[in-house]
């Protein structure tokens, strides 16, 4: 499934200043944080321009891919929320560039539905 088919584990809500200090030097005038997942070493943040998945490499992790995800290529997106024996709730994303999905793990729904929130303001509005 392409860069994220090894990560394991969910995601739970980032600190937002570390998110900041993270991606400052990769940010543009007048791009705002508007939320940020870590999936154990690595993070989804969603700007209001676009998504970058941040892939932390290696044992300790200091080599950091950037994945930059602007939101005019997300061509559709689907969200599985946590059932009673399947506790995580799962978004799919697809770009115009791949024909498979990019898929995120998250222990809570609610993060889901907050993530579709900005993600349909996005590329629907």
């Amino acid at each position: 499934m392409g860069l994220l088919s090894g990560i394991m584990g969910s995601a739970s809500e980032a600190n937002l200043d570390k998110v900041e200090k993270l991606i400052d030097a990769i940010i543009v005038d007048g791009e705002t944080i508007e939320a940020g997942y870590q999936l154990i070493r690595d993070m989804i943040v969603l700007t209001n321009k676009r998504v970058i998945v941040i892939d932390r490499q290696g044992v300790t992790g200091r080599k950091t891919e950037f994945l930059s995800i602007p939101y005019r290529s997300i061509v559709r997106y689907s969200i599985e929320t946590a059932g009673t024996f399947d506790l995580d709730a799962d978004l799919k994303l697809w770009l115009s560039s791949t024909a498979e999905p990019l898929c995120f793990d998250f222990r809570k729904s609610n993060h889901v539905s907050d993530i579709v929130k900005i993600l349909t303001r996005h590329v629907c509005g």
